[in-house]
């Protein structure tokens, strides 16, 4: 597939020139809980979501093109929900900056502030029987300011847990909060010993990405591998 080959080259090229990945090169790594309450509506038909329970995360907080902190750049949220589904499972969720409504939620939104506006999965997954997308809208404390001045991320974790409500749609619904995310420690993420997420690899029954773009990733995320290391191993 020749757009497959040049994602891998194109991300192959820019890793080795950066000594790091491609995409969301240097970021900030979180940890935190994540809780899925008891429904009052009507449930998913997805068991992990329509039972409640409390999860340790690992959350990872970065800048997909790495340019200047004074520019705006695509935001990336990836979340390592661990044991999500028993021992030894784990499920992985990326979410980056967008828009809420019907058409935005599927286009990246270059912003400044990372907790300005909502962040989505863009890609669709299957939930249940529908195919929906996933949502993180960050939650602001009371007399947060309203005139578009957001604190930064680091600014807020030295002073109180960040909060997100994790929602889901299909184009015809309203979204829907499944979960709460609470980030609450922070430390740097370098290049060399960053987290690889992988959202088809680590998936639960009922709650995984449709198949949609997965050999252009797949390419550019191996492109990037092996620019950065010579070889195909994970990062």
């Amino acid at each position: 597939m020749i757009t497959s080959r040049v994602a891998h080259g194109a991300a192959e090229r820019l890793a080795r020139w950066r000594s790091a990945p491609a995409l969301h090169p240097h970021g900030v790594l979180c940890t935190g809980t994540l809780t899925v309450a008891a429904r009052a509506d009507t449930g998913w038909g997805v068991p992990w979501l329509d039972r409640p329970g409390s999860y340790r995360v690992t959350v990872r907080w970065s800048r997909a093109l790495g340019l200047p902190r004074g520019l705006p750049d695509g935001l990336g949220l990836a979340v390592r929900v661990e044991e999500a589904d028993g021992p030894g499972s784990t499920l992985d969720l990326l979410f980056t900056s967008s828009r809420p409504g019907r058409f935005g939620r599927h286009l990246p939104l270059p912003r400044l502030g990372a907790l300005a506006g909502p962040y989505s999965t863009l890609l669709s997954y299957r939930v249940g029987e529908r195919e929906r997308v996933l949502a993180a809208f960050p939650v602001h404390r009371p007399g947060a300011r309203r005139d578009g001045v957001r604190p930064t991320l680091w600014q807020e974790l030295a002073l109180r847990p960040v909060r997100f409500d994790l929602r889901a749609a299909a184009p015809d619904e309203p979204w829907r909060t499944f979960a709460a995310l609470s980030l609450e420690g922070v430390r740097t993420a370098p290049a060399s010993r960053t987290v690889s997420y992988d959202p088809y690899a680590h998936n639960l029954t009922g709650l995984h990405p449709t198949g949609r773009l997965r050999r252009l990733r797949d390419a550019a995320y191996t492109g990037s591998r092996h620019g950065r290391t010579g070889d195909d191993r994970d990062e």
